[in-house]
């Protein structure tokens, strides 16, 4: 299904106030399970020293991985980047209104273009690497991106069902479209990213048996009652109501165990 627009409807809903966007951005830290995996990670990487980090958002969509890292790493310095025009001029108005504008800059790029050299210390690109076919060129601008010592952070699908779908017949779509390809085999996305550069690569599944049932609960029955129809917008906080506390308890199951398999990858990568 196309998945954009209902994300366009639910940010011009939200972004009528600051502090509605505050609110979504909040939202999504409980209901996205692969939230609750990144904000793991990075308060690992912060307990092991990171304090003042140079960070580049790669695809940075709504802005909430960059709102969420200036606020947990108050001297860091954020370059935020997404290829949507809408998105960026979106998270620039906001992020001036909120006091973070000096320490997160927004600009549009192509990451398949986008290359600096030994600029970060953190690179995370949360749910991007699915959408883009050219991933190899990706991930060496990165590594050439990357400081000596810094690390990469990936969140995307894996091959185990990431898209919701392994059907390839003609005309037989995953739940998201836009998706180039399924998810990545964890083998693969460690090979791809070795021969980029990166001189060790940890890779581990998410989404277990409990993320899959959060995810279906929390993000795939209420997108598809939307894609249905824009009037489910009124009865989904009262679906929220019955089914949030469900979600929070699944997405605490999910971070808090190794799974052998699972829809999602969390990729750590050392150059």
């Amino acid at each position: 299904m196309q998945y954009d627009p209902i994300k366009r409807s639910l940010g011009r809903f939200f972004n009528r106030l600051p502090v509605l966007r505050k609110l979504f951005y909040r939202l999504l830290d409980w209901l996205l399970l692969r939230s609750w995996h990144i904000r793991k990670e990075l308060r690992q990487l912060k307990n092991e020293g990171l304090s003042a980090p140079v960070i580049f958002d790669a695809g940075s969509g709504f802005g909430q991985y960059s709102y969420r890292m200036a606020k947990m790493f108050p001297k860091a310095s954020i370059v935020a980047a997404d290829i949507k025009e809408e998105q960026i001029a979106d998270c620039k108005d906001f992020f001036s209104k909120t006091g973070l504008a000096e320490r997160v800059r927004f600009r549009l790029a192509d990451l398949t273009k986008y290359a600096v050299t030994d600029k970060y210390d953190l690179i995370i690109s949360v749910d991007v690497m699915e959408h883009i076919e050219e991933d190899r060129k990706v991930f060496s601008n990165f590594c050439k991106s990357i400081k000596p010592g810094g690390v990469l952070l990936i969140s995307t699908p894996s091959d185990q069902g990431g898209s919701d779908t392994h059907d390839h017949e003609e005309g037989v779509h995953g739940f998201i479209d836009e998706h180039v390809r399924d998810g990545y085999n964890i083998l693969e996305i460690e090979e791809k990213l070795l021969t980029a550069g990166f001189r060790m690569v940890e890779a581990r599944y998410s989404y277990g048996t409990p993320g899959k049932i959060s995810w279906k609960l929390s993000m795939k029955y209420p997108i598809l009652m939307l894609g249905f129809s824009k009037l489910f917008f009124i009865i989904l906080p009262f679906y929220y109501m019955v089914t949030f506390p469900f979600s929070v308890v699944l997405n605490y199951l999910d971070i808090s165990t190794k799974h052998k398999t699972g829809t999602g990858l969390i990729v750590k990568a050392t150059k």
